[in-house]
């Protein structure tokens, strides 16, 4: 069941936990970000309601987003025209090396077929001094709780989503792998959420 393309805008509208649940994303994401950023990329961006936040909290910023749904893509480019989107995978990024300053991956890596992939393609994109941003679900025994019962009502859409699990240390063995170094890190959503700021090696 595909994606609608207008899922969070909607859902933060209609849907009071979706509203507290996204809005508290945005609080932990906006205390990771630098105080400037030239050129930012925000990857698995859907239809750019969170790349919309981060262009907010760097108003200075290029902003461009890359998605493999092309109608939420198309949507994003009607209502959101000051920034760049296309559609492209996260496992093969269509820009030249060293080319952003920030690269954020929110929620995404889950639902990738392979993550290492993903983060060799952010580490070629990213300039030597640049930031990575990535948030992925925690897999806690309250997470998959919540989430289960989430996937067979409102958020049916996202049943068998997941194709990888980053409990415990798992994200910080594969950023470690791929020659990336943890600079700052959160826990929010009741430990459920887990943000990471990390820097090339």
């Amino acid at each position: 069941m595909p994606v609608p393309r207008d899922y969070y805008d909607q859902g933060i509208k209609r849907n009071l936990l979706q509203f507290i649940w996204h809005k508290l994303r945005f609080q932990v994401i906006k205390s990771l970000l630098p105080k400037t950023g030239t050129r930012v990329l925000d990857i698995g961006c859907h239809a750019g309601t969170f790349t919309e936040e981060i262009a907010k909290a760097l108003p200075e910023a290029e902003i461009f987003g890359i998605d493999i749904d092309r109608a939420a893509i198309a949507y994003a480019k009607k209502i959101r025209p000051s920034f760049h989107f296309q559609v492209a995978s996260g496992e093969k990024l269509p820009f030249s090396d060293k080319s952003f300053d920030l690269i954020t991956c929110l929620e995404v890596l889950e639902h990738v077929e392979n993550p290492k992939k993903v983060l060799a393609e952010i580490k070629r994109c990213l300039k030597d001094d640049g930031l990575l941003i990535i948030l992925v679900p925690t897999e806690s025994l309250l997470f998959r709780l919540i989430w289960f019962f989430w996937t067979k009502g409102k958020g049916r859409v996202w049943q068998s989503a997941h194709l990888h699990n980053f409990n415990g240390y798992r994200v910080d063995n594969l950023l470690n792998r791929e020659r990336f170094e943890v600079k700052e890190r959160k826990l929010s959503h009741l430990g459920m959420l887990q943000a990471v700021k990390a820097k090339k090696k």
